[in-house]
């Protein structure tokens, strides 16, 4: 489809279907190599300064029907003086309420959005209840067509017999998605559970600083087959997150479909992509209240507060949860159909093709 283009207002770098198996990529941006790849559609980036085939920096080009912004709607203006005759759509990844910053930069374009009939784009039908919420409260919630469209998993990425390493638990995933409470429930894990190992990677923004903590190994930023090899052996993806919500979670569906669990909470989208309970853990009232009171101290802080919570159980249903799959009983799981490149890119031509 070379009537299409991507155009990125918010990346931090500029990408290209190579980045995917050379360097560490975030979920967003890998999701757009991979529909821009399997429709054949332009991608341009605010920050690309040369081009790189179908990747390009911003500048008009002929045959443009469709444009899908990426994430932030200011650049709306940019879009549509670059391709006046297109149509638009905003493809929103990060989570939108009313009233939020997200959710005020959202309506400060509330006029484009509707005179350029833009269609919102979301990645989870979680994450378009709390769009719909934000459009109502701008007010243009009638004027505003919003559709749901899952991001895309690998059709490559299933289950291939690696053996299974029970002392193994991965996070990969941006720092800021709970790693500081993941850190500190891993403690506890490893006083009970002491051959435990946990490696952190991410995806190469908002780097951690790696601290000292036994039994952690701080893998840094890595290439998506990398991260995928070290998900495929473990025992599962330990991401006990309830700080930022997964609008999607491509962690959760990527590591589901190499075969492996994920042990986390019922909190943003999390239930809906994985949508098996044994994976998911409830969201407390103490785990609320710890992360207020520890949630601002720096890493080497918190382990006296850590200790704590582990003294009262807050961090038990984790380490009952990790002894039975290592018994036994960890969940047999495999790539969810939802989720394929194949049926998200046919999806993707159907709303771009629609009339």
């Amino acid at each position: 489809m070379s009537g299409v283009v991507f155009f990125d207002p918010a990346c931090a770098r500029p990408y290209s279907s190579q980045t995917l198996t050379e360097t560490a990529i975030g979920g967003t941006e890998a999701s757009v190599v991979r529909i821009a790849d399997a429709l054949g559609a332009h991608v341009m980036q605010h920050n690309r300064t040369a081009p790189d085939g179908r990747y390009r920096p911003p500048a008009p080009l002929p045959g443009v029907d469709s444009v899908i912004l990426v994430r932030d709607s200011r650049a709306l203006p940019t879009v549509a003086r670059l391709f006046p005759n297109a149509r638009y759509f905003l493809w929103l990844h990060d989570k939108m309420r009313p009233r939020s910053k997200r959710g005020r930069r959202l309506a400060a374009t509330a006029e484009l959005l509707a005179q350029m009939a833009v269609t919102v784009v979301c990645v989870s039908e979680t994450q378009r209840a709390d769009v719909v919420a934000t459009l109502e409260w701008i007010g243009i919630a009638e004027r505003v067509r919003t559709v749901r469209l899952y991001n895309p998993v690998d059709d490559a990425l299933q289950p291939d017999g690696s053996p299974v390493d029970g002392s193994k638990l991965v996070f990969f995933s941006s720092p800021n998605k709970g790693l500081a409470f993941a850190l500190d429930a891993f403690r506890a894990l490893r006083r009970a559970i002491p051959d435990l190992r946990l490696l952190v990677g991410n995806p190469g923004y908002k780097l951690a600083a790696a601290g000292g903590l036994a039994g952690v190994q701080y893998l840094g930023p890595q290439p998506q087959w990398r991260i995928h090899a070290e998900v495929r052996t473990a025992l599962c993806t330990f991401h006990p997150n309830f700080v930022i919500p997964e609008t999607f979670g491509l962690v959760y569906a990527e590591s589901n479909a190499l075969g492996t669990p994920v042990l986390t909470h019922d909190f943003g989208a999390a239930a809906e992509v994985i949508g098996d309970p044994r994976q998911l853990l409830p969201v407390t009232a103490a785990h609320r209240l710890y992360e207020r009171l520890a949630g601002a101290l720096p890493p080497a802080a918190r382990a006296l507060p850590a200790r704590l919570a582990a003294r009262v159980g807050l961090f038990d249903p984790y380490i009952e949860r990790i002894r039975r799959w290592r018994d036994g009983e960890r969940p047999v799981v495999g790539p969810d159909p939802r989720f394929r490149l194949t049926h998200v890119a046919q999806q993707w031509r159907q709303l771009l093709e629609a009339e």
